[in-house]
């Protein structure tokens, strides 16, 4: 028999997990009903889920589970716990639950390095959140009596959202704040991180799944233009960039993540120890070789 994982929130990350781990037999939610319909075509058991709505057949999906992942970011309103809480609860397979967080409540550390049990200096909303939510899935397990890992992940890229299809779109930027740089992580380096976690049986406890080089964005765009061979667009000083509030707030806090936990007690290795490894892969599979 298979693993049998219930996913809240069938996305990007969930969908290189299982892509990667044949073992897993997947079920999960998604949020549009045009989503479900294109996961149920793959072989998916999805059912619909955003809050509100919910199909007949997920919480018997859900109570079969032996581990669940969750994807789905706080967006106010109802959310699994407060939907499904007592499903949860009475799951008697259920042994594990995977959180999928984000670096971001780590803050502002000045640019220094900063491991799992470093403090949770967010002050922004999305980071405050996330930390309420890290807190209510822990709590959700502890109750049940089961282990409930949290990892930590930074800027996701991949196959479809990358630099090199940035560029090829023509809505790459490169914008230089002195001193600052992005922490990030292959797809499929998350999806091994994640898979480790569900089959090492450790203690539940919290993961940051990083690459190993922070680097800065802007010589991410410059190396996938040199992979292109097409022309790095001009640096623009962020102090004079028009940018949204949400890509402006990539810039105001200063971390470099360690990803040397995972290393040292799940045996992780990085595929794509760097964006020149992850992104050489992604242009040999053709990503940005045309619109």
């Amino acid at each position: 028999m298979g693993l049998r994982l219930f996913f809240f929130g069938l996305g990007y990350s969930a969908g290189a997990l299982i892509r990667r781990t044949p073992a897993i037999e997947p079920s999960g939610t998604a949020r549009l009903d045009e989503r479900v319909a294109q996961l149920r075509a793959a072989g998916v058991e999805a059912y619909t889920f955003d809050g509100t709505r919910a199909d007949p057949g997920l919480e018997a999906a859900l109570q079969r589970a032996k581990a669940i992942v969750v994807s789905i970011p706080p967006r106010g309103g109802q959310g699994p716990l407060d939907r499904y809480a007592e499903a949860i609860a009475a799951a008697q397979n259920l042994s594990r639950i995977v959180y999928f967080s984000t670096v971001g409540v780590y803050g502002e550390h000045g640019g220094g390095w900063v491991d799992e049990t470093a403090a949770t200096l967010t002050r922004s909303e999305r980071g405050l959140a996330r930390l309420a939510d890290e807190a209510r899935w822990t709590e959700a397990g502890r109750t049940r009596g089961i282990a409930v890992d949290i990892l930590r992940l930074p800027g996701i890229y991949g196959p479809g959202r990358n630099a090199l299809d940035k560029l090829r779109r023509g809505e790459a930027r490169r914008i230089v704040k002195p001193n600052h740089v992005v922490n990030r992580a292959h797809v499929d380096d998350i999806a091994e991180a994640a898979r480790l976690v569900l089959s090492r049986g450790l203690p539940g406890q919290i993961w940051n799944v990083a690459d190993d080089e922070p680097a800065p964005p802007q010589d991410v765009i410059a190396y996938a233009a040199g992979l292109l061979g097409v022309p790095a667009p001009p640096e623009e000083p962020f102090d004079t960039s028009a940018l949204s509030p949400m890509a402006a707030s990539f810039f105001a806090e200063e971390k470099r993540v360690s990803n040397a936990k995972a290393k040292a007690l799940l045996g992780f290795t990085p595929a794509f120890p760097s964006y020149r490894e992850g992104l050489s892969a992604l242009y040999e599979a053709g990503e940005g070789r045309s619109v």
